[in-house]
């Protein structure tokens, strides 16, 4: 692994360092070494008097163990970064890829569901992921019990799947999808941005939804609760302006009423694979799929322009702008929108502070635009 490959991977597994931090140390240093080499006085300034980064042995650790997985990592801004995903505000830093990496560049649709899915309901699922496939475009999911499941299997049958996972590729979850993870990477791709290693954890699954999100033009949710990680998926997928998909199911059933509702508020419904071709873009409805080069000293989009102090600005206190942010934080996830307008300062001083504060190991910045004071939160519902 060549040192600045090596310097990114370190900096991605650097604890506090979570993917807005790196996209503002990238906009902010000609290099990864650079950022490495600044953490630690940027993490006491925020009060976190004695950050470790990563060590080189650790990276290069994880880097043998993938290889020898027969996977591969990938960082930002390389060219086999799956483009869409660039487009998220929060891109993974690093993925690691097991299968054909070329899948991730292509015209995709999610497909995600109830883990206590009904049998009609899985039956639903994998004819529609089978119709899909089979017109050339790659069904995306998150390998769960159930509706994901069932997705997976039907697009094998008839053409390309991605299986997006929570833990580490060596950490198949559920343990009864082993076969299935297997299967997939043989032919089609298994994606993770977790650590070589890391067993599943509630608080990982978010990140996965997003990643399932950021992968498709359109998401089809079969069979969701009202409290779901489908849902939470669909949210991501919507604030990513992707198209939403939902099949209608029973009122009386539980396990139907967020996919319904979805409906009501606008998604299309859907009962065929031509429902969703029907309305399926060819990609979001955004201006390009640009790879903004990274530790160029350039400025990703919505990104403020670098400056001391995280872009706080010179006659900014930026203890002032953490004292605040955390103070309108608080133990539920808080749209960072919402910690923006109720500030008193300016909006790139407050991403800087929260910078600062996830470095400082204080506060989490969530998928979907979000942030909660740290250790003051359990699992995430629905996290699957």
């Amino acid at each position: 692994m060549n040192p600045d490959t090596l310097a990114k991977l370190r900096l991605a597994r650097t604890e506090g360092v979570g993917p807005m931090t790196f996209q503002r140390l990238a906009a902010r240093f000609a290099s990864a070494q650079e950022a490495l080499d600044a953490l630690p006085e940027m993490a006491n300034a925020a009060g976190r008097p004695r950050l470790v980064a990563c060590s080189a042995q650790d990276a290069e650790r994880e880097a043998a163990a993938v290889a020898r997985f027969g996977a591969r990592l990938v960082f930002v801004g390389d060219a086999l970064y799956p483009p869409l995903l660039t487009l998220l505000p929060d891109p993974p830093p690093v993925l690691a890829v097991h299968g054909s990496i070329d899948l991730l560049a292509t015209r995709s649709v999610g497909l995600v569901g109830a883990r206590n899915a009904s049998a009609n309901g899985q039956r639903m699922a994998e004819a529609l992921a089978a119709d899909i496939a089979a017109r050339g475009i790659t069904v995306v999911s998150g390998l769960a019990r159930g509706i994901d499941a069932a997705a997976h299997a039907g697009a094998l049958h008839t053409g390309f799947t991605v299986a997006c996972v929570a833990g580490g590729l060596d950490q198949p979850y559920p343990e009864e999808n082993a076969a299935l993870q297997a299967r997939i990477a043989a032919k089609g791709a298994v994606v993770s941005e977790a650590p070589w290693g890391t067993a599943p954890q509630a608080r990982h699954f978010p990140r996965r939804n997003r990643i399932i999100a950021g992968l498709s033009l359109g998401l089809v949710v079969v069979e969701a609760a009202l409290r779901s990680g489908s849902l939470i998926t669909a949210k991501l997928a919507q604030d990513a302006n992707r198209e939403i998909f939902a099949v209608p199911g029973s009122p009386l059933d539980p396990r139907c009423l967020g996919s319904n509702d979805l409906i009501r508020q606008g998604a299309h419904l859907t009962e065929s694979a031509g429902d969703v071709l029907t309305h399926l873009p060819d990609h979001p409805g955004r201006e390009g799929l640009s790879r903004l080069p990274l530790f160029a000293r350039k400025v990703p989009a919505g990104m403020a322009e670098p400056a001391p102090r995280w872009g706080s600005g010179p006659d900014v206190d930026a203890a002032l702008v953490r004292a605040e942010v955390v103070s309108l934080l608080g133990g539920a996830p808080t749209e960072i929108d919402e910690v923006i307008r109720r500030s008193q300062f300016a909006a790139s001083a407050v991403m800087a502070a929260l910078s600062d504060l996830e470095l400082a190991l204080r506060v989490d910045v969530l998928p979907g635009g979000r942030a909660v004071l740290r250790d003051s939160h359990g699992g995430h519902p629905g996290g699957s």
